[in-house]
């Protein structure tokens, strides 16, 4: 199982204290290694795998659908957002929806309500990529929960990326919006499960 890069610190952190505590005694070394077991699959990074296509968004994040409401932006403008909330279960690695140049980053601090909300839009702590696509503005909103801690994003202006491309994470439960144009047909359901990279979420018909 391939482990995202942002726990390869502590992973390590508590692979030295468990080997340090073999040393000493077999209890604290028995629960740092069941800590550590716990933290790497936290942090797990599955390979995934999809038939991408044109005028297709697929899911930015694992999780479940929570909301799917009609919504303006200043970058997308007149728009359908997707809300998927990521519980502590779920794998944290955030994933591209589609190919596009990212043309608008904000970041926005704020409170850190239940991510399930649809109020944590508004008001929880959160981060904006905004892609331009052949298809018109795409925008992915990493929005931290009621107990996340650090948002992760690692792109610049004028990044190109890829469908399915992984650009960042958020460390415990959370949220992910997706904002897709108004003219696509929305193919999930409220309290579905996706999957990052590989649930289909919006498609543009031709």
């Amino acid at each position: 199982m391939r482990i995202a890069r942002d726990g390869l610190p502590t992973i390590t952190f508590l692979a030295l204290c468990a080997g340090a505590f073999a040393f000493l005694s077999w209890i604290p070394c028995a629960v740092m290694c069941v800590l550590l077991a716990v933290v790497a699959w936290f942090f797990r990074d599955p390979e995934r795998s999809a038939s991408y296509e044109d005028g297709k968004f697929y899911s930015p994040a694992d999780g479940k659908v929570v909301e799917i409401s009609e919504c303006d932006h200043d970058f997308t403008g007149h728009s359908v957002k997707v809300g998927i909330f990521m519980n502590l279960f779920s794998v944290h690695v955030n994933r591209v929806p589609c190919t596009g140049r990212v043309d608008y980053l904000e970041y926005v601090p704020g409170r850190k309500i239940a991510a399930f909300s649809p109020k944590a839009s508004e008001i929880n702590e959160r981060n904006y990529v905004g892609l331009s696509t052949q298809w018109g503005p795409v925008m992915m909103v990493q929005i931290a929960g009621l107990v996340a801690r650090r948002i992760v994003c690692r792109l610049r202006r004028g990044d190109v990326l890829e469908a399915g491309q992984r650009y960042g994470m958020i460390k415990l439960g959370s949220r992910v919006d997706l904002y897709i144009p108004a003219e696509a047909v929305v193919r999930v359901k409220l309290g579905e499960k996706v999957k990052a990279g590989e649930t289909l979420i919006g498609v543009i018909k031709a």
